[in-house]
């Protein structure tokens, strides 16, 4: 009751300082009066969940009202107003952070950190790197090879390219499951990591190993292995891999969720505009012209008077683009201009 009682008194207020003529629940209208009260939410600040709580809670009240016998159009708030959903993902980890945590997992050399650096290199979900078969690495052609990642959270199953680090990861993977004890292989003789006991077990396990590590390298947020996948997602696109690709690798049926996945930094807006800066030039090829002979002809013809002209005007162009004075440039432009027009009229002259 008290949060009607909030929503109520806030409502009235909001209705009395912008709507002074409104006296009766009869004169409440979706526009101007409710669709108003849906722009002040938006300028406050407030995280999508809070504003649809606010709209459930007045949509209840009106209802109640109107059940109760008071006259009030229908349709006030409808489906359309409500905001869509909060979506948080975890974000990826800082460089520092991402090199101190791999640091961290390469000193004890076991199972779990070997796992979250497996997980760190190709982008799998923690519960798809449980499910991984012991034959997960497969050989694609030449010195390629892949991971291939069973059916998981999106009921699909995908191959993920390996490089060599990921190729002796796996490698060192198999060489401690070897030496897990017998009981642990009895009841994981099919996948790559070995389980002590119920699936979610080793799930503990990684979380517990991760913040582990996290916190002997200093991290100053939380690590939870989801945002290995994150940082996976970031470092690859910095590297060139197009989103279309980065898709497939992470599995996802839907670009914006892997959107969601990158983090472009300053660093990285800066390093796109000055390679578009770079490739600015190519894009717009002035074409090469060959230029008459310098010897003037015993007996000119149209058609060389026609190619001197053409030449003239090409050096023009190459010259007038590497002024810096904004008015030679520009003089140079209406010269190469005319030349253009006595080009044309030779053309007639055919």
């Amino acid at each position: 009751m008290d949060e009607y009682r909030s929503l109520a008194r806030g409502f009235l207020a909001y209705l009395r300082a912008t709507f002074p003529h409104l006296h009766k629940l009869s004169q409440l209208r979706r526009d101007p009066h409710l669709l108003s009260w849906f722009g002040f939410l938006c300028h406050q600040g407030l995280r999508n969940q809070t504003r649809q709580n606010h709209l459930i809670l007045l949509r209840r009240l009106l209802r109640d009202l109107a059940d109760n016998g008071h006259l009030l159009p229908p349709d006030l708030i409808r489906r359309e107003d409500f905001p869509p959903h909060d979506h948080y993902l975890p974000r990826p980890l800082s460089p520092e952070d991402d090199q101190h945590v791999d640091q961290q997992l390469r000193l004890p050399d076991t199972l779990e950190s070997n796992s979250l650096r497996l997980i760190r290199a190709t982008g799998i979900r923690v519960g798809e790197c449980i499910d991984l078969s012991l034959d997960c690495l497969q050989h694609v052609s030449g010195n390629r090879w892949a991971l291939h990642v069973p059916v998981g959270k999106l009921h699909s199953e995908r191959w993920v390219p390996v490089d060599e680090e990921t190729r002796r990861i796996i490698a060192r993977i198999l060489e401690l499951r070897a030496l897990a004890p017998p009981s642990c292989l009895a009841n994981s003789h099919n996948f790559l990591l070995p389980r002590r006991g119920a699936r979610n077990t080793l799930y503990r396990i990684l979380h517990r190993s991760l913040a582990d590590a996290a916190q002997r390298a200093a991290c100053t947020t939380p690590v939870n292995p989801h945002r290995l996948r994150h940082s996976f997602a970031t470092e690859m696109v910095r590297l060139g891999v197009s989103l279309p690709a980065l898709m497939q690798m992470l599995g996802h049926k839907d670009i914006r969720m892997t959107l969601r996945y990158v983090e472009v930094a300053q660093l990285d807006i800066q390093r796109e505009f000055n390679r578009a800066r770079q490739n600015t030039a190519p894009l717009h090829p002035i074409p090469q012209l060959p230029l008459p002979s310098t010897v003037t002809p015993v007996s000119p013809q149209l058609s060389t008077i026609r190619d001197a002209v053409a030449a003239a005007r090409h050096l023009l162009q190459l010259f007038r683009l590497q002024l810096e004075d904004a008015g030679a440039r520009r003089k140079l432009r209406r010269l190469t201009q005319r030349l253009l027009t006595i080009g044309r009229e030779l053309d007639h002259l055919t």
